[in-house]
């Protein structure tokens, strides 16, 4: 019956003509004693409208005739009608006001509650100010249903008109409202109240103990949109003791067992928020304990349900990881999971590895890179190579099922492995090198610029164990002008490092690349690299040994981790869209009011993520302060205008990086020619720095004008500089 009336409904959105559609609206007269026809009509003219056919705004002034027809079905299409078009027609809107006015006063509480919110919902100058008297009346109606629609009216209104509203008593009528006997009133009361503060800067919203007890009370008595609203509301009470946030954190914990997902992520967001007003670690340990099944639940609904799960597990479990420490089986993926749900699931196995179940992981890892899907393959591959750097005690048996997977010679699975085993280099120098020959048997696999770039490196940190070093890198040169730059960066610094550790190897690569890298490309980044590494090796070798072969900055697997300002906000805003995309709530919704703790005797300000000594990445940090335990570098040079050493100040950074560009700009404009041709690398053979002629261009990349070239003089007077300033 339901298919064949669908199919009948189907017929309702064919495009009509207004002139046929107004004699079907016309027709049957007192015929039509249930108003089918007017009925029938009126869901057509209501599909047209759907499909943006604004030529059903000539029906206007019939269909206001329809409004005065005592039929809830009519009244409610010819309301829509009016909403929707009143903005184009609003003198012949304004004639719909008495109509409405006259159903307010109608003993049928559905039909006072319609006729309000079709009259809140009109953005018309005159349909705002006539509904302010209507709303005033209306918030003292008997019934219940009325009540709460006019409290959802006030918040429409101050959406509408905000100073009008504010100059009337209309919030102070709805802050009446909280008294009322009906949970659903004071709930929708809430959401009102909720919505205006909002948007508003001029109002504050303040819950103090007893409101908030009340508040919490009538909780079991509303239906599951109303406690969304009441527990929304208690992210604005503030607890002076923390007692308090003890007693009403346990008063909601039973919401945590609700059918509903969004009440039970608002209840977790709330019992997060008080945790940071509980001194307590007892307590705050028995809270943790109860907020991981309701997360587990919530995994066996759609995947829709379970990825917003998923999301918030991430960000919970950055801040509170007792959460769901002994429950890592629960994500392991199952076979019909959806993309989006596995890599998300893959991210929290990872979280939560340990020494304990890094044989476990490492099994089900396994599985998961044979699988079909190649993104997730490729993740799965690239989570065991983080597990080896972040459980160092499982390092061999991470980096023994990476070269297993290498075997199987699947090329995507070669290059993330190349990836992963250049950063488990990194954290382990000098212990797993054994397995460098194994990954040079596979360089015909990779074609990825990032794959290339790690093998590359590799190539190049360890050129005086690799016995082909040289010819490897030939191989990879021979398409350096095709290569992307992530891939010519790397070349060129291999080249170097090669050149460092066995000149007699590198000698002849070297000219060759810094000339293809300062003359014959476009890149200011390569440019600039290859300029600095030519200074570099004409100036002071052991200086250039120094830098290039370094220590390299400490690789950790936990540097995806939030910042903690954005983990402190993003905790009070757990189940909201801001959490799927784990960005502050102002980078997702604009016009959101950012959230922070308040301030009170129970906040216990020691436990905050923003007052522990977290690792903060930042993203300008300056080239002279990496590699260098995080103190920026200051320049030394000796009296002869040379470089003599590389000093750590603890002084402020910006002051001294204004210094270092200025020592910079006086270096480079005073260096002379024979610094620039004391690079020799064949004891008085080929000489490479500029020197031999003064046709060459000489490019100058500056800050100001980054895309100014500048051109040597020609003839015997150029000093035969690279960079002229």
């Amino acid at each position: 019956m339901s298919s064949s009336q669908g199919g009948g409904d189907s017929k309702l959105f064919a495009r009509g003509k207004v002139a046929e559609l107004r004699l079907e609206l016309n027709a049957g007269g007192k015929k039509d004693k249930n108003f089918v026809q007017k009925k029938i009509a009126l869901k057509k003219i209501v599909a047209n409208m759907t499909m943006s056919n604004n030529e059903m705004v000539a029906l206007f002034p019939d269909i206001i005739q329809c409004m005065q027809i005592q039929s809830l079905e009519v009244k409610k299409m010819s309301f829509l009608f009016l909403v929707n078009y009143s903005r184009m027609r609003p003198e012949t809107a304004i004639k719909a006001i008495p109509v409405l006015q006259h159903d307010m006063e109608d003993p049928n509480p559905l039909v006072r509650a319609l006729a309000l919110r079709t009259m809140s919902y009109v953005h018309v100058k005159e349909f705002v100010e006539a509904t302010v008297p209507l709303v005033k009346h209306l918030l003292r109606d008997a019934d219940p249903y009325v009540r709460k629609t006019a409290a959802f009216c006030v918040a429409k209104l101050y959406d509408h008109d905000r100073h009008m509203v504010e100059n009337s008593d209309l919030i102070e009528r709805l802050n009446s409202l909280l008294r009322d006997d009906n949970p659903t009133v004071v709930a929708s009361a809430l959401a009102g109240l909720m919505d205006i503060w909002e948007r508003s800067d001029a109002i504050k919203l303040t819950i103090d103990y007893s409101n908030a007890s009340k508040m919490v009370a009538i909780l079991p008595d509303c239906s599951e949109w109303g406690q969304t609203y009441i527990l929304e509301a208690l992210m604005s009470y503030v607890p002076q003791e923390s007692g308090e946030a003890t007693l009403l954190a346990e008063r909601i914990a039973p919401r945590l067992s609700h059918s509903n997902s969004a009440v039970v992520l608002t209840c977790v967001r709330v019992i997060l928020y008080l945790m940071n007003y509980i001194a307590e670690e007892k307590q705050i340990s028995a809270l943790c304990r109860k907020l991981s099944p309701p997360l587990v639940t919530l995994l066996a609904k759609g995947p829709e349900v379970q990825y917003l799960a998923l999301r918030n597990a991430l960000l919970i479990l950055q801040r509170r990881p007792d959460v769901l420490r002994n429950d890592i089986r629960v994500f392991f993926c199952k076979y019909n999971d959806p993309i989006y749900v596995k890599v998300t699931k893959l991210e929290l196995i990872f979280m939560l590895a340990n020494e304990k179940n890094i044989d476990e992981v490492l099994t089900e890892l396994r599985e998961y890179a044979t699988e079909v899907d190649v993104h997730f393959v490729r993740k799965a591959v690239r989570a065991i190579g983080k597990l080896a750097i972040k459980i160092e005690s499982a390092a061999r048996r991470c980096i023994n099922l990476l070269l297993e997977l290498v075997a199987t010679k699947v090329p995507y699975i070669v290059q993330e492995a190349t990836v992963v085993i250049r950063n488990i280099f990194r954290k382990y120098p000098n212990q797993y090198e054994s397995i460098i020959g194994t990954l040079c048997e596979h360089l015909d696999s990779l074609d990825e610029p990032e794959a290339k770039a790690a093998m590359v490196w590799v190539i190049g940190q360890y050129a005086a164990r690799i016995e082909n070093s040289d010819a490897l890198l030939e191989d990879f040169l021979y398409s350096f002008a095709e290569e992307p730059v992530e891939v010519q960066l790397a070349l060129l610094t291999a080249t170097v490092k090669l050149f460092i550790q066995r000149p007699t190897k590198g000698q002849d690569l070297v000219p060759k690349v810094l000339k293809w890298a300062t003359e014959e490309t476009d890149n200011p980044d390569l440019r600039d690299r290859a300029y600095m590494y030519w200074r570099l090796l004409s100036t002071d070798m052991n200086l250039a040994k120094q830098i290039v072969m370094g220590e390299k900055p400490p690789i950790t697997a936990e540097s995806e981790k939030l910042d903690p300002q954005t983990l402190e906000e993003m905790c009070l805003n757990v189940g909201t869209l801001a959490t799927i995309y784990l960005k502050p709530v102002q980078t997702v919704f604009r016009s959101a009011r950012p959230r922070k703790l308040q301030d009170s005797p129970a906040l216990q300000k020691h436990t905050l993520p923003t007052s522990q000594n977290l690792p903060t990445f930042d993203n300008q940090k300056n080239l002279s302060m990496l590699g260098m335990g995080g103190q920026p570098a200051v320049v030394r040079r000796n009296q002869n205008g040379g470089l003599a050493g590389v000093d750590n100040e603890n002084e402020d950074g910006h002051g001294q990086m204004t210094q270092a560009m200025n020592d910079a700009d006086a270096y480079f404009a005073g260096i002379g020619s024979q610094q620039m041709a004391a690079m020799d690398i064949n004891d008085g053979g080929d000489q490479f720095g500029g020197g031999g002629g003064g046709s060459e261009a000489g490019y100058v990349v500056n800050q100001y004008a980054p895309q100014q070239v500048f051109r040597p003089a020609q003839g015997g007077g150029s000093n035969g500089d690279l960079l002229m300033l």
